[in-house]
């Protein structure tokens, strides 16, 4: 099942689902953040501050600042247990009642993630490079929808922005994961780290409940730059792609197996794939500046 969106009826909108405000330790108030990403052309927005005691366990209502343009989800990146490498697990989630219950003293990352999961939420697995997750710390958390393959506070933080080894690895051994581009901005002085990377979600209507749902069935590309307006399976012989103007289209399956299209300027191709020999694919574009764009991955 290609589980392909861009055939779907509605219009794409773009969003960031890994930010953070002042309820916890970002620099900006709820409202100056939800205002930065309206102006700046976003469609939707999800707050997800840490959710932690010393913060008070937030998740901010930022209702009051939607528009008939802008929406906004609520979140939060929640935290329990022990990784395998010693480190506090971090978990994203979308979609959280605003009255979901604080953690136990004793609870898992795997067991929070299961309420999350349970109270409705879209959860991914945060940040894997930046602190070392390990692939049986994200087995652990196999329930979830996605693992964040872009986190863009992570290029000024240690230099560890691209997660996209992990999905590739979880792939290889079976596991349905699908990807999420996020900033994690903070908005630290010294931190270009808003609007690194970014998901595009092909929804019938800009409401929380159409955009969550959206998420859920996988009909989203993420980008840091170019855009893709079509992606469709051939007969499962090859891949045609329309895009923004690029430099290189990949077409990547298990292992190092991967086809690819070098040029300039180029905007629609067809990629032979019978050669791949994979059960899945997905499709990356990069653009001149070095910027990409990612289908999810597409199980063939």
């Amino acid at each position: 099942m290609h589980r392909l969106p861009f055939g779907k009826a509605g219009r794409w909108f773009r969003g960031n689902l890994h930010t953070h405000s002042t309820r916890s330790d970002g620099r900006l108030s709820p409202e100056a953040v939800c205002r930065f990403y309206r102006e700046h052309g976003y469609h939707f927005l999800a707050i997800t501050d840490h959710f932690m005691d010393r913060f008070g366990y937030p998740i901010t209502d930022t209702s009051p600042f939607r528009t008939p343009e802008f929406t906004t989800l609520f979140g939060a990146e929640l935290h329990a247990g022990q990784t395998l490498t010693d480190e506090l697990w971090h978990i994203l989630a979308v979609g959280l009642p605003l009255d979901f219950a604080q953690p136990s003293a004793d609870e898992t990352g795997p067991q929070i993630t299961r309420r999350a999961l349970d109270a409705g939420a879209y959860v991914s697995v945060a940040h894997p490079a930046w602190y070392n997750l390990t692939e049986e710390d994200v087995v652990s958390l196999k329930a979830a929808h996605s693992i964040e393959v872009v986190n863009g506070i992570s290029a000024d933080h240690n230099d560890r922005i691209d997660s996209w080894y992990m999905v590739d690895a979880m792939l290889a051994r079976g596991y349905r994961f699908d990807a999420l581009a996020t900033d994690d901005a903070h908005f630290k002085t010294g931190f270009n780290d808003s609007l690194r990377g970014w998901v595009w979600v092909k929804s019938e209507g800009l409401t929380p409940e159409a955009i969550l749902d959206a998420l859920k069935q996988g009909w989203v590309y993420n980008s840091t730059g170019p855009q893709i307006f079509d992606v469709q399976i051939k007969s499962g012989d090859s891949v045609k792609i329309r895009c923004s103007p690029a430099s290189s289209l990949f077409v990547t399956g298990k292992g190092a197996r991967a086809v690819q299209q070098h040029g300039n300027g180029i905007t629609e191709a067809e990629m032979n794939i019978r050669r791949l020999d994979s059960p899945y694919c997905r499709v990356t574009v990069r653009d001149a500046l070095g910027g990409r764009a990612w289908t999810n991955p597409i199980w063939l």
